[in-house]
C-alpha cells in the first residue's frame, strides 16, 4: 500500500542532483596554501547514477586531481561535487567532463584531471547480460593534457604504482 511513496521518496533521492548548482558548491576556497602547487588527489571516491537511456544504475569510483593555483577547496566540496552530477539521469562520458570542467571554470586550477570507472546495469542485469564488465572514461585539461609524465603520475597514484617521480 505504501510501495508508490516509496518509489517517489527513492526517485526524490536518485535525482536530487537536479536541486543544486554545482559551481555554488566550490565556490568556498582556501588560500592559505604556504604555496602548495603541487598535485592534490581524491581517490576511489564511490558514485552512484542513472543510465538516461535505460533509467537503471551505474555504479562505480572516480579519482580526481587538480593542480592548485593560489587556493584549494575541501575535499568534501569535490565529493559533493561528484554527487550533484551523479545524482542526475546521465552517461558516464558526459558526467566525467562535468565534473572536470566545473573544477576547471570554478577553481582556475593549473590543470584537472578525472577518472571514472563503473558498471552498467543496463549492461550487466538486462540487454547483452555481460556481468564483471566496468567502463573507465577520462577527462585531462590544463596541465594534465600538456604534460604526460604528470598524467602519467596521477594514473600511477590512482593504479597503486609508485610514481617515477615520486
Amino acid at each position: 500500500m505504501d510501495t508508490p511513496t516509496r518509489v517517489v521518496r527513492a526517485y526524490e533521492e536518485f535525482f536530487e542532483g537536479y536541486r543544486t548548482d554545482p559551481v555554488d558548491l566550490l565556490q568556498r576556497t582556501f588560500e592559505e596554501t604556504n604555496d602548495y602547487d603541487d598535485m592534490i588527489v581524491l581517490k576511489n571516491l564511490r558514485f552512484e547514477s542513472h543510465c538516461e537511456h535505460h533509467i537503471v544504475s551505474i555504479i562505480g569510483k572516480v579519482h580526481i586531481a587538480y593542480l592548485p593555483a593560489g587556493r584549494v577547496v575541501g575535499i568534501s566540496k569535490l565529493a559533493r561535487l561528484v554527487d550533484v552530477f551523479a545524482k542526475r539521469l546521465q552517461i558516464q562520458e558526459t558526467l566525467t567532463a562535468q565534473v572536470a570542467e566545473t573544477i576547471e571554470k570554478v577553481l582556475e586550477p593549473r590543470g584537472v584531471a578525472v577518472v571514472m570507472e563503473a558498471a552498467h546495469m543496463c549492461m550487466t542485469t538486462r540487454g547483452i547480460k555481460k556481468p564483471g564488465v566496468s567502463m573507465m572514461t577520462r577527462r585531462m585539461l590544463g596541465e594534465f593534457s600538456t604534460d604526460r609524465e604528470l598524467r602519467r603520475d596521477f594514473l600511477s597514484f590512482i593504479s597503486g604504482q609508485q610514481p617515477a617521480s615520486f
